[in-house]
C-alpha cells in the first residue's frame, strides 16, 4: 500500500480492523486501488486493531469443525441473512479473486487475533515507512490464502521474517505491544468502531469494504476536513468517558490509569475514575477519591450522590444518609 513520507502535509488513514475479517483484507486491496490515482496530499496509512470474535482461542481450532456447530451455522446467517453460511462464504471467496487475493482463498482456524495486533502495532512502533502495512499483508495472507494458524508464535515469526522485521518475533516473546493493542481496541470501542474495516480520516468515518471510487470521493471530501486539535489526555478522558457510559467501566479504567499517574490531583480524572471503582464495585478504591472531594467541595451535589451510594452498597446506611439528604437539598432531582 502506497504510504509516502515527506516534509509536505500528511493525511493519515487509520484502518480499524480485525485481521481475520475477510473484508479487511478485501478493503485493503480497495483502498490500494482508490490510492493509485489519489494525486493530493501524500498519505500515511496506519493500521488499527479491531476484534471480531474476541473468544477466539490460542492455539486455533480447525475452521471446518467450528463451522459443523448448528449454534455457529446460526449466528453466521446473520452476516448475510439472505444466504446460507455457504453460500455466503462462497460469495466473499469470488470478491476476494476478483481483488487478486487468491487462486486459493479461504481461512483453516479459528484463533485469536490479539498477537497478531501486536506486531502489527509493534510493526508501527519501529517508525519505518511501510513495514506495518507489509506485516498487516503477511498476517492476512497467512491467515486466508495460506490457512495457517495465526495465533502461533512460530507463525508470527515468519510472518514477521517475511515483511522484513525479523525482531517483531522477539518483541512479541519479551509481551511487547500487549498494553497498545488493549488500549486500542478500547479506544476504537469508544470512539463508535463497529465495522470491519472502519477507515477513518480527520474525524470522518467510511464503514466497509467500499468500493475504490467509493473509497477516493471518501478520501477526497475527508482531505478537506480541519478537526481541531484535542491533546492525547483529554481524548483519552473523552474514550474512558464514553467506555463507562457504554457499560463498561474496567475499559475505562485501563485508560483512566495513566492519567491516574501522571495527574492524578485532577477532579475532573478522579471524578471519573471513582465513577468507574463504583460501577465496577470497587466500592473502598471509590470512597478513597469520593470523600476528599466531598470534603473539598461540599456543595458538589453529584459527589455527595455518589458517596451516599457507594457508602449504601457497603451497608453504611446512616453514614450514607447524611450524603444522600445533602445531594437531594442541593438537586432535588436526585431525591430517591
Amino acid at each position: 500500500m502506497r504510504q509516502v513520507l515527506c516534509n509536505l502535509p500528511i493525511m493519515r488513514i487509520e484502518i480499524w480492523a480485525d485481521v481475520v475479517c475477510p473484508w479487511a483484507y478485501i478493503g485493503k486491496r480497495r483502498l490500494e486501488r482508490a490510492l493509485a490515482s489519489w494525486e493530493d496530499d501524500p498519505v500515511e496509512v496506519v493500521w488499527r486493531p479491531y476484534r471480531i470474535d474476541p473468544s477466539a482461542p490460542t492455539p486455533g481450532e480447525p475452521l471446518a469443525e467450528v463451522l459443523r456447530d448448528p449454534m455457529v451455522d446460526a449466528a453466521l446467517r446473520g452476516c448475510a441473512p439472505h444466504l446460507t453460511p455457504g453460500e455466503n462464504r462462497e460469495r466473499v471467496s469470488r470478491i476476494a479473486l476478483a481483488e487478486g487475493l487468491g487462486p486459493r482463498w479461504g481461512a483453516g482456524w479459528r484463533a485469536s487475533s490479539h498477537d497478531a495486533h501486536r506486531l502489527i502495532a509493534l510493526a508501527h512502533e519501529a517508525g519505518v515507512p511501510h513495514l506495518q502495512d507489509a506485516v498487516a499483508e503477511e498476517v492476512m495472507r497467512a491467515h486466508f490464502v495460506d490457512a495457517l494458524d495465526i495465533s502461533l508464535p512460530a507463525v508470527l515469526d515468519e510472518v514477521s521474517r517475511r515483511a522484513g522485521f525479523p525482531t517483531g518475533s522477539g518483541l512479541l516473546a519479551d509481551g511487547g505491544g500487549d498494553t497498545i493493542v488493549r488500549e486500542l481496541v478500547l479506544r476504537g470501542r469508544a470512539a463508535g468502531v463497529a465495522t470491519s474495516p472502519t477507515f477513518v480520516v480527520n474525524g470522518a468515518a467510511l464503514r466497509g469494504a467500499q468500493p475504490p471510487e467509493v473509497i477516493h470521493a471518501f478520501l477526497a471530501e475527508a482531505a478537506g476536513r480541519n478537526p481541531r486539535h484535542v491533546p492525547e489526555e483529554v481524548e483519552r478522558l473523552r474514550h474512558a468517558e464514553a467506555l463507562l457510559d457504554l457499560g463498561d467501566p474496567l475499559g475505562a479504567l485501563t485508560l483512566l490509569r495513566p492519567l491516574l499517574d501522571i495527574h492524578g490531583d485532577d477532579r475532573g480524572t478522579r471524578l471519573l475514575a471513582a465513577r468507574a471503582y463504583f460501577h465496577s464495585a470497587q466500592l473502598n478504591r471509590a470512597l478513597r477519591i469520593l470523600e476528599p472531594l466531598a470534603a473539598q467541595a461540599p456543595d458538589d451535589s453529584y459527589v455527595q450522590l455518589l458517596l451516599g451510594r457507594t457508602l449504601q452498597r457497603q451497608g453504611e446506611a446512616g453514614r450514607a444518609a447524611v450524603h444522600l439528604h445533602l445531594a437531594a437539598a442541593m438537586s432535588p432531582g436526585y431525591t430517591g
